[in-house]
């Protein structure tokens, strides 16, 4: 059992440094949801950066637009979406405020609060419980209704683990671009936790078996959603 005492977020100075470095030092460090009286915890195991207009794989290579905006900042903040119209994926903004970047959290090792999460994914599998980008969301009730939300907030943190080692740490092209042009599709910005069996299924240095279990809980997901979660964002030109 996880018991580590609740720590503070990480400073927003953290987010505001380059993309790369936030990804692969967001490794080990804990994303924390507080809903129903209890802490969510999951130790952070795999992560994606996306940088820039000029990145063809980045959803800021089209510019401005009501969906990008929170791209560019203030850095330390939330950038949700939906894909696929069913998927919802969690990324902290990074950088200066007006270049967009953020850090896709892929996959988290859960640690605490873990009957309420198998509850919201319909499985016990605590392998695959947020072993991807969507399945660490519905883990974690995450959808729109926490878009641009304060990463420093109080129901809705990443904070300090244990820290990871070089040697521990992988990386590789990032998962799903490989209809990307180049070298978008192949430069290696995903960043993972080597031999952990909570990354995403299938780019595990082991395999492991995917069960079929349904997934359920979709009412849990805007549960507790942050007060105020519509921030004043810049103007851009």
């Amino acid at each position: 059992m996880y018991t580590r005492p609740v720590a503070s977020a990480l400073p927003r100075s953290f987010y505001s440094r380059p993309t790369l470095t936030v990804a692969r030092e967001l490794l080990g460090c804990v994303l924390s949801r507080r809903v129903d009286g209890q802490i969510l915890r999951g130790r952070i195991v795999e992560t994606e950066a996306y940088i820039g207009e000029e990145d063809l794989a980045c959803h800021a290579r089209a510019g401005v637009t009501p969906r990008t905006e929170p791209l560019y900042g203030p850095p330390g903040f939330a950038y949700v979406y939906l894909t696929y119209g069913m998927h919802h994926l969690l990324n902290a903004v990074t950088e200066a405020r007006g270049k967009p970047a953020a850090v896709l959290i892929r996959a988290a090792e859960p640690l605490q609060g873990i009957e309420w999460m198998e509850e919201a994914r319909g499985l016990a599998d605590r392998h695959l419980l947020a072993s991807g980008p969507a399945r660490l969301c519905r883990a974690f009730g995450l959808d729109l209704a926490w878009n641009r939300a304060d990463l420093r907030g109080d129901d809705l943190w990443i904070e300090r683990g244990d820290p990871v080692a070089e040697p521990d740490v992988a990386t590789s092209p990032r998962i799903g671009c490989q209809n990307v042009p180049g070298p978008w599709d192949t430069i290696p910005w995903r960043f993972y936790l080597a031999g952990s069996p909570h990354v995403t299924p299938g780019r595990r240095p082991r395999k492991l078996l995917v069960t079929s279990a349904p997934e359920i809980g979709n009412n849990r997901a805007s549960r507790n959603a942050p007060a105020g979660r519509i921030r004043n964002t810049p103007n851009h030109r």
